[in-house]
């Protein structure tokens, strides 16, 4: 039985799912998720409608691209290294980019596509639940479709007094990427690690393929649209495995330290509301979101919602963090310190918890 992914083109997760599996050279099916899909195979084996799900050659179904990348690379016996480096920077690292491409990416992600490119996606979202409609009628029920998926920009922080922010923060981004890859292959050196994988979701998906923002790209950063090619469609070149040095590249440190001050903060808030909330709610699943909490971007306050899922991810770079010698702690904790990423040190860390479908558990549950 082969690898079989579904999802589709559109799908923001979908990408770095598809971006891994052709790194590490496993043959797969993908099957686009159209009603029928959903219908006959997501809802019954995962019981949310998400994608990308993916069933593995033993028929195992996965669901949560974090959970399907540990899942394959851990049972690799051949290809490219692990995309966890092995030195505990590097490792580190790529845990943090891929929280920041997962969770915080999202913001211009969804932004570019419901605020300029509406229109395009509803055609996208029909082709894909309905591969087998005229256009037309592709259309009229990608609209259907798209309604809560439109209101996402303004809840995850794209309200319209926040646009120009989040524009001029992705912006940002952008250059410093391109003078990244300018001179290195992949985000910590020769080889693709989880780092690219996280970022790969909302570069490729969104921000690639959406019209407005693939254009920005390709005029802005070409050297981020030569990465995005090619660890979406040519990533031999990206195998290359890492030396065994522990050196993160100077051109990386700018996006760390935008990470720093724009999803550190937001992220120490909702630890505190999220012990609040478990303290309060001793055992209970936690909901996919749990109102709302400030952030800023370029130097402008404004709100979204807080999605206690995000811990989750900050639960795996804490762990890391914990798991090192004493030595080893000593030079991450000096790392963070270096690009303003004290908070990771000292994190106000809610009790343990366990990923589940869309959401958080309490672990042991």
């Amino acid at each position: 039985m082969t690898i079989t992914l579904y999802g589709g083109e559109v799908s923001y997760f979908t990408g770095k799912v598809r971006a891994y599996l052709r790194w590490a050279d496993l043959p797969f099916e993908e099957v686009i998720a159209s009603a029928d899909v959903y219908r006959q195979i997501i809802l019954p084996s995962v019981g949310v409608p998400v994608i990308p799900v993916l069933r593995t050659q033993s028929g195992e179904i996965l669901q949560d691209t974090t959970v399907i990348i540990e899942a394959l690379d851990r049972d690799r016996t051949n290809g490219p290294p692990s995309v966890y480096p092995a030195t505990p920077i590097r490792k580190l690292v790529a845990l943090m980019l891929e929280t920041y491409g997962d969770e915080w990416l999202v913001i211009p992600a969804m932004h570019y596509r419901w605020h300029y490119d509406r229109e395009w996606a509803m055609g996208e979202f029909g082709a894909l639940n309905a591969p087998q409609a005229s256009t037309e009628e592709q259309f009229k029920i990608g609209g259907k479709l798209a309604v809560p998926f439109s209101n996402a920009a303004s809840l995850l922080g794209a309200t319209p007094d926040m646009m120009d922010a989040v524009e001029r923060a992705y912006e940002a981004l952008l250059a410093e990427l391109d003078a990244h890859f300018a001179s290195s292959p992949a985000l910590l050196g020769t080889q693709a690690t989880m780092a690219d994988f996280g970022l790969i979701g909302p570069l490729y998906a969104h921000l690639y393929r959406d019209p407005t923002p693939g254009e920005l790209m390709r005029r802005q950063a070409p050297n981020v649209a030569r990465w995005v090619e090619e660890l979406q469609f040519q990533p031999r070149r990206l195998r290359k495995p890492l030396d065994d040095g522990d050196d993160i590249p100077a051109t990386l440190l700018p996006i760390l330290r935008r990470m720093a001050r724009e999803q550190l903060p937001p992220l120490v808030d909702a630890a505190g509301k999220v012990s609040a909330w478990m303290a309060e709610h001793p055992g209970e699943s936690l909901p996919r979101t749990l109102g709302k909490h400030g952030f800023e971007l370029e130097g402008q306050r404004g709100e979204r919602i807080l999605r206690p899922y995000s811990l989750w991810m900050v639960q795996r770079i804490r762990d890391h963090l914990k798991s090192l010698e004493p030595a080893a702690r000593s030079r991450a904790d000096a790392f963070l310190r270096s690009i303003g990423a004290n908070a990771l040190i000292e994190f106000p860390d809610p009790p343990r918890l366990a990923q589940d479908k869309l959401s958080v558990r309490p672990a042991g549950n």
